[in-house]
Parts: C-alpha cells; structure tokens; sequence
C-alpha cells in the first residue's frame, strides 16, 4: 500500500527500507507456499502411483524434496530475533599466528563472500587492510538479503586454524586466529517512538569544595 503513493520514493532511505521489509517477509512467505506445493504435489502422486505403480520410484524424491523445504522452514524459524530478518555487517581481524593468521582471516574473508554470493545476497566491501606479505589485516562486509543476520550471528567469536605452515621454510605446525563480528545493518530510516513516560532527567551536584 505504502509502494503505491505517489511520494513513496520521495525518500530514498524509507523507500529502501520498505522494501528490505518486503524482501525479508517475502523470504519467508515464499519457502511456505513452495512446501505446501510439494505437499500436493506429493500427495497427488502417491495416489497416482497406486493406480500406476511405475510412478512409485519417483516418490522417495519428492519426500527428499519435501524434507528439504520443511528444513529450511524450521531453520527460518529459529530465526526470530529482532535483527535476524535484517542485512549484516561482518568484520574479521588477524589475531595470534603471525602471517599465517593473515592468510587465515583472507580466507575467511573469500569463504563467506562466496556464502553470500552463492545465496544471492548483495555484497559490499567496506574496508580491507591488505598484509604486506600475504593475507589481510582487517576487512568489513555488508552482506545484504532477507535473513542475512539470522543466518551469520552464529559466526561471531574467535576462529582458529591448525596447519602446517606455507610460510615456514622448517613446515612447522602453525596455530592461526582471526576474529570474526557480526551486527545486525539497521537503517537510519527506522521509525524508534520515544514516550515521555519513558524519558527521566536526573540531576547531579558535586559534594565538595572545588566540584
């Protein structure tokens, strides 16, 4: 309804911000009706392939069909916090491990660009801080799509990498660290409604001589 007046995109920002919540109910509105589909679908043919029993073979791949979309309709709904419906911004850090570590965190870095891209979502590089000799030092995504936060929340802590060393001359084991952050890309278009019931003033006067 907002979409069809006539100053919808009058700001660019709220416009935006709609249809990521349009996107993101979309995203869950749209695996349903695909599993109610392949419910029918199911139905109907387990009672075709009474009649026809050579249309029973190709049952077990539709329950497997079936099966993969309920999975994915209860993944969706374990994610229900309040960002888990919004785009993410994910950052990663070298941490202990020296060049290996710098090495570690690229390739972190190149494993969820290829999640994201692989799943449709947009995806902005916001800063990189490449190591002189090989890795990076830092970097920071926005991976943008219905449920992006949801799905990569988890991913926030410390990562660690055990190997032997490409960049030891002795093939040392080498234990390597990156750091991986996830938040929640909140618009700035977002409407927060303060009360005044909820706004209190305190007042603090200093005690002793001089403040």
């Amino acid at each position: 309804k907002k979409m069809a007046e006539s100053d919808f995109w009058n700001n660019q920002e709220t416009a935006q911000a709609t249809i990521g919540e349009l996107k993101s109910l979309g995203a869950i509105l749209k695996p349903l009706d695909e599993a109610i589909a392949a419910a029918d679908d199911l139905g109907v043919l387990v009672e075709m392939a009474r009649e026809d029993s050579a249309l029973a073979g190709e049952v077990p791949a539709e329950v497997d069909r079936l099966e993969k979309l309920v999975g994915e309709l209860e993944l969706k709904g374990l994610l229900n916090g309040p960002f888990d419906s919004k785009g993410a911004i994910l950052t990663l850090h070298a941490r202990d491990g020296g060049t290996d570590a710098n090495d570690w965190a690229e390739m972190l870095l190149r494993m969820y660009i290829h999640w994201a891209q692989k799943n449709d979502y947009e995806v902005e590089i916001l800063d990189r801080q490449d190591d002189i000799v090989a890795g990076i030092q830092r970097a920071a995504l926005a991976i943008r799509g219905p449920m992006a936060y949801g799905y990569l929340k988890g991913e926030t802590g410390m990562h660690r990498l055990v190997r032997i060393s490409p960049f030891n001359a002795e093939g040392k084991r080498q234990t390597s660290f990156a750091a991986i952050d996830v938040s929640p890309e909140i618009s700035d278009a977002v409407d927060v409604e303060l009360r005044d019931e909820d706004i209190r003033e305190d007042v603090f006067r200093a005690s002793g001589a001089g403040g």
